[in-house]
């Protein structure tokens, strides 16, 4: 994809540059080139935000269908079904968001509003997909129930709880959480911190007065902090006597054939935007909303090692410097508030590694894992799991904040998959109850066998500072805690035991 300048999209021309500033005293910036919608005033911004508190609105809070206990199991006979409706909810709920993005002043001023005219309308929409989806299982199955209680959506106040997140110290530490869901290995290779100066914010300065930046839609000054002002966070797991320690590297380029798309044919597969925003692909060339196992294994890989055709995609960085993509007036990209241009990333570096406490087994053939929660934002953090750091910086990792780096650092990003896995399938309902994480002491529980653990390191070149933000859905507003990752694994079986074997032979092999 081109990175030349081009139109804003229709979304993106309703916004106006609203501020930039930086903390002359201490020499650190505190403000972002941010854009809001155009019914926003700059006096409102700001506002110290107590004042803003009884009337600020940010985003639609839904609950998310897919992650409910009744939506665990669904029989293979309906599962095609209830992706599509799971993906039309996705639609529905970007389509009353951008509502809400168009009418935020009248609904500041009359809550009234945006009851009749967004969430009523949305409520009657989702009861009637819901309905569907409990009909299609209820054909092959019992029928779920209480599925009709997740039809009503919510508008989040600027102050809400998990807005700035949950933490006790949050702020300039910003962090991660305990570690048991960041890998066995974590540090300079995306695992999590111990916590210690971790959190989610103090749930003062998250959000935002009017849930502004970039198309209205976010990000803003409070999702960034200073690298150079968090502590250490991160502690590794070390390796028992029966233990793994190799590791395996694939290279697979940095997608500089600029293939992008905003499906996901783990989430949503036949189903075109399944994801409402961008993704960035290395490896399988052949990855779209249509691929199946069959197209998978015969398409083309950019990895050197032609025996490794597996997908591994996560959604685009983008430089908010107010340019617009080629993507501007596209699904997934600025019609859904994702604009800005596109950054490749500098290095892509993907290691498989063992597990501290036991050998490895082979991944089955196409098994589909998900790391992080794309509507984290909404859903809370249980299974968010990206890490944001900087190069030179990496033994301090962030979760819900993007760092600010100094001159001649990058930025990174960090994902530790999931390394264990139930021995049967290749992939389940919810897409996360057939993988898991190794506990706090590295060892696979409930009869799950460890499997290489995929760890994805992500870098870019991008001006020191605010101002850059990874795709989201609208209404998660681009908050870092949304990075999330996805991979399928097509390695042949040869290379696959390669794999196994340098892993479990203590080799570091590529």
């Amino acid at each position: 994809m081109p990175r030349t300048s081009r139109k804003r999209s229709t979304l993106a021309n309703r916004a106006i540059v609203a501020s930039a500033a930086l903390l002359l005293g201490g020499g650190g910036l505190v403000a972002v080139n941010v854009y809001a919608s155009a019914g926003e005033g700059d006096s409102n911004r700001s506002a110290p935000r107590s004042q803003n508190a009884g009337r600020s609105v940010s985003t639609i809070d839904c609950p998310d269908v897919a992650t409910q206990d009744q939506l665990v199991n669904v029989p293979d006979a309906a599962r095609s079904e209830v992706d599509r409706n799971l993906a039309l909810i996705d639609s529905q709920i970007t389509e009353a968001y951008q509502r809400f993005a168009d009418e935020k002043a009248q609904i500041e001023r009359d809550p009234r509003f945006a009851e009749n005219a967004i969430l009523n309308p949305l409520k009657d929409k989702r009861a009637a997909t819901l309905e569907r989806i409990a009909l299609s299982i209820g054909r092959v199955a019992e029928r779920p129930q209480g599925l009709e209680g997740l039809a009503p959506c919510t508008l989040r106040g600027g102050d809400s709880p998990g807005e700035g997140g949950q933490g006790q110290n949050g702020g300039q530490n910003g962090g991660q959480g305990d570690g048991q869901n960041g890998g066995q290995d974590p540090g300079q290779d995306g695992g999590q911190g111990d916590g210690q100066n971790g959190g989610q914010g103090d749930g003062q300065d998250g959000g935002g007065q009017n849930g502004g930046g970039q198309a209205g839609n976010g990000p803003e000054a409070s999702d960034f902090v200073d690298i150079t002002t968090v502590q250490p966070n991160v502690k590794k797991a070390r390796t028992a006597r029966g233990g793994s320690k190799g590791t395996f590297t694939t290279d697979c380029g940095v997608n500089e054939a600029g293939k992008f798309n905003s499906d996901n044919v783990i989430v949503a597969p036949g189903v075109s935007n399944g994801a409402h925003h961008m993704h960035d692909y290395v490896g399988n060339q052949a990855n779209d909303a249509f691929a199946t196992d069959d197209s998978l294994a015969a398409g083309e890989t950019s990895c050197r090692n032609q025996g490794d055709k597996s997908t591994y995609y996560w959604p685009v960085l983008r430089l908010q410097n107010g340019q617009a993509e080629a993507d501007a007036n596209a699904d997934g990209g600025g019609k859904e508030g994702n604009v800005g241009e596109i950054q490749t990333p500098s290095q892509v570096t993907l290691t498989f590694a063992g597990n501290p406490k036991s050998k490895v087994t082979a991944m089955p053939r196409f098994l589909r894992i998900i790391t992080g929660d794309a509507k984290a934002f909404t859903n809370g953090d249980a299974n968010a799991n990206a890490s944001w750091s900087c190069t030179g910086f990496e033994d301090r990792q962030l979760k819900d904040k993007y760092p600010i780096c100094p001159e001649g650092s990058q930025v990174v990003r960090s994902f530790a998959f999931q390394s264990c896995w139930d021995g049967q399938n290749a992939d389940s309902a919810n897409h996360r109850t057939h993988v898991a994480f190794a506990d706090q002491n590295g060892r696979c529980q409930n009869g799950f066998k460890a499997i290489p653990q995929l760890r994805q390191r992500v870098v870019y070149d991008v001006p020191p500072g605010p101002g850059f933000a990874v795709d989201s859905f609208p209404e998660q507003l681009h908050k870092p805690i949304t990075d999330h990752g996805d991979f399928i694994n097509v390695f042949d079986d040869n290379l696959m035991k390669k794999v196994v074997n340098c892993i479990n032979g203590g080799r570091k092999c590529r």
